[in-house]
């Protein structure tokens, strides 16, 4: 029985679709899904991240991210540069993105920033990866080797030290990959994607974060995100989040220095596949160079 869950699972996934990366820390990776945060922390911010998702479950996704974004000085500009690898059962997805931002201030607490993001994305299936029980079957003869697709998307995102919300489309274009004998076909869906947060302080040394990501594709089911994270003395976080239908995430990071962060989420699954895995683990790291070593005497909490 689990052997034939897996087979409709990878199935499913590399004939039907491949859509974006999942994220539990969201929060600290909002680049990947929105053109207009580059260059909104004020400082160039180099970001890592590897999540293993379904551990013990073959073919389960494995996701690695880097990116780069920074203001551009004495401009109201800010760029980025991310590449994200993705693998999903038979599938590879590696994406190139570049970012453009231009802020406004707003008020003298908030500011809104516009964003357009360049993709290039490169697409390989190898359905030799897969149990096929028929060997002939037309569907499953040509793999795709390296089908290369570009794409454009936008956003905008809302701030201020305490606040922020966003809204974007990582992706405009739908795109359609065909193998060599075009019986089979994967789909690039477009994503919409709605954020927010708000930092309380509830003493001099803990503030609380609450915060959420919408993310809506066409012929799924919403996806919601909801967490709440801790900081004491602006050093250690500590927090959970829930995925609508779908898992319970714990979280933790640690302020090593004023330029590193380091952070982990455990996600532990609410769904019958539970049953099939040992949860999904996340680990990322955070380096900001402050220039002339400026301290920054309230660092933003996201």
């Amino acid at each position: 029985m689990k052997k034939l869950f897996i087979i409709l699972l990878l199935v499913n996934i590399s004939v039907f679709a491949q859509q974006d990366a999942q994220y539990t820390n969201y929060m600290y990776n909002t680049i990947t899904i929105n053109p207009a945060y580059a260059g909104t922390r004020g400082v160039m911010s180099v970001f890592g991240l590897y999540r293993t998702q379904w551990v013990g479950l073959d073919g389960a996704p494995q996701t690695a991210t880097a990116s780069i974004n920074s203001p551009i000085e004495n401009s109201n500009l800010g760029v980025g540069l991310s590449f994200v690898n993705d693998k999903i059962g038979a599938s590879n997805e590696s994406t190139i993105s570049v970012d453009i931002s231009y802020t406004i201030r707003t008020s003298s607490i908030y500011k809104l920033s516009f964003g357009v993001k360049g993709t290039a994305n490169l697409l390989n299936v190898d359905y030799t990866k897969l149990n096929r029980y028929d060997l002939i079957d037309p569907k499953f003869q040509n793999n795709i080797d390296d089908e290369f697709s570009p794409n454009v998307g936008a956003g905008a995102y809302f701030y201020s030290d305490k606040l922020y919300v966003g809204l974007s489309v990582p992706n405009f274009l739908e795109t359609d990959f065909y193998n060599d004998n075009a019986s089979s076909t994967t789909l690039e869906r477009m994503h919409f994607y709605l954020i927010g947060g708000y930092v309380f302080d509830l003493s001099p040394s803990i503030q609380f974060k609450p915060a959420f990501l919408c993310k809506s594709v066409v012929g799924s089911p919403l996806q919601v995100d909801v967490s709440a994270n801790f900081l004491f003395n602006e050093k250690f976080v500590l927090g959970a989040a829930w995925r609508w239908d779908a898992a319970m995430s714990f979280m933790a990071g640690f302020q090593v220095n004023q330029g590193l962060y380091i952070g982990y989420a455990y996600d532990l699954e609410t769904t019958k596949l539970a049953h099939y895995n040992s949860g999904s683990h996340e680990i990322f790291l955070r380096f900001e160079l402050f220039k002339n070593q400026k301290r920054v005497l309230s660092p933003r909490f996201f």
